[in-house]
């Protein structure tokens, strides 16, 4: 598709991969991106720099009255990206499990709850994109990150239902697996992290290609040939990570 002159939602568009991916929007000459946030203030700064370009949403993707508000307030719409996420610690065996829970509500459940709610705008877009941010550990379980990978794996499952599903209603849906990108949610990580700005621009390079897959950075790039290579050696890897 063609970003320029488009209308966009991001979701968790306040700070990390979300901001750079507005700033990366507007940059490429969108015509309005609608910016999801708990926190709309937070927001201020674009909306200022940008004027009427930017607007802010209180969003949060958990929330159904909230998601529901927010796609009344949207008329049009043809590029949706779903970047929100939250990442708790935590094995299976001993992780808490209201933590695994709200991985699951938010990355699984708020991706699809957005989906739902939006899809009338993108039906009547005629050239409508859907991104879902997921994670190389959607295609094998980190036991340190154990809900949070089950969740970007029914997530990543929840991507290949959608496009089979809306593929001939003419709207897109691409999935975006990054490795280590250095934001919030990964300051934990002791390893090497990709700058956020450098996933943002191949999320959009993979839009305006219409990528199924795209793989942003460079373990992303590595797990995502050894998946499709042996699947299995995945698991593997990330097993030995574990243990490291």
């Amino acid at each position: 598709m063609k970003i320029q002159d488009s209308k966009a939602l991001v979701t968790g568009a306040n700070r990390g991969i979300g901001r750079e991916i507005v700033l990366g929007l507007l940059d490429r000459g969108v015509g309005t991106v609608y910016c999801g946030a708990r926190k709309p203030e937070s927001l201020a700064e674009l909306v200022e720099e940008y004027g009427e370009r930017v607007v802010p949403l209180q969003l949060d993707i958990t929330d159904e009255g909230q998601v529901r508000e927010a796609a009344q307030s949207v008329p049009e719409l043809d590029l949706l990206i779903n970047n929100a996420g939250v990442l708790h610690w935590g094995s299976f065996a001993e992780g808490d499990l209201e933590d695994i829970r709200q991985d699951m509500e938010t990355n699984y459940f708020g991706t699809l709850r957005m989906v739902r709610a939006f899809l009338p705008q993108l039906e009547k877009s005629g050239d409508a994109v859907i991104v879902n941010l997921h994670s190389v550990v959607s295609f094998g379980n980190m036991a340190f990150i154990g809900g949070y990978s089950a969740s970007k794996a029914a997530e990543h499952s929840l991507t290949q239902a959608l496009r089979s599903e809306l593929g001939p209603k003419g709207i897109q849906v691409l999935g975006v697996y990054p490795g280590p990108v250095d934001t919030d949610m990964a300051k934990e990580l002791e390893m090497d992290k990709t700058p956020p700005a450098q996933v943002a621009q191949a999320i959009l390079d993979g839009v305006e290609a219409g990528k199924a897959y795209t793989f942003p950075d460079p373990m992303a790039e590595q797990v995502g040939a050894t998946w499709k290579e042996n699947p299995l050696a995945v698991e593997t890897l990330f097993a030995e990570m574990a243990e490291m």
